[in-house]
């Protein structure tokens, strides 16, 4: 597959946040990614999800294919603020669990930690629970204050593939963080936690990709998460 050039997203009318520093760093990282893609029979630009795990500091990246995503990188998370459990309120130094979405506009490629794209916390249901703060990020520098920092090097491939994937027209894409992999034994290992209930809800959306491989449609009722098709 040759460099993906904006003929091939002609198509969008997307508005998407740039600078010579982004510019920079896609230039740079855009051919490895390019032939990932294709050694793994994937489309450069296709539309992506991202999960978060705090307890193993890992982020996936699962791009579309047919109709499922497949993983198509694990990125080692450098540092995060807190502990597990998610955040409360402005200042408390936790970075945030639960279900996010990405839009263009909220990609910053001018960020004091290099680059950077906000997760969009308080979200809904963080809202109906009077959660506060604001500007909680994945972005590089390796230093945190409430987000999920990267190394400068992961975050230029991370957004990269963000940047490709809005230019062919994905409006949002969703990020999912957890507090660790939620699997059985892992929600056995943590039922005395305070926020073992707020996690059997995560759960239910974590399961519900596990089994279908397709992120759920995720709204808020009675201040809960509830997942739909």
């Amino acid at each position: 597959m040759g460099r993906v050039s904006s003929s091939i997203f002609a198509g969008s009318d997307i508005s998407i946040p740039s600078s010579k520093r982004s510019k920079i760093a896609i230039k740079r990282v855009q051919p490895t990614l390019e032939m990932e893609f294709k050694n793994q029979n994937l489309q450069y630009g296709s539309q992506i999800f991202m999960r978060i795990f705090k307890e193993s500091k890992e982020l996936e990246i699962w791009v579309q294919k047919d109709s499922q995503y497949v993983l198509f990188k694990t990125y080692k998370i450098c540092t995060y603020s807190g502990s597990l459990g998610p955040k409360i309120k402005l200042w408390d130094m936790q970075a945030p669990e639960g279900f996010y979405f990405v839009t263009p506009q909220r990609l910053n490629p001018n960020s004091d930690f290099h680059l950077s794209f906000n997760l969009g916390y308080p979200n809904e249901y963080d809202r109906s629970h009077k959660r506060t703060g604001s500007a909680l990020m994945v972005h590089g520098n390796c230093v945190s204050i409430g987000c999920y920092a990267m190394t400068d090097s992961g975050i230029e491939e991370i957004y990269a593939i963000a940047d490709a994937a809005f230019r062919n027209g994905q409006k949002f894409f969703r990020v999912h963080i957890f507090p660790f992999r939620m699997t059985k034994k892992n929600m056995e290992n943590h039922q005395k936690s305070e926020w073992i209930e707020f996690w059997n809800n995560l759960k239910q959306g974590y399961d519900y990709f596990e089994n279908k491989k397709i992120p759920p449609n995720v709204k808020v009722k009675n201040r809960i998460y509830v997942f739909e098709n």
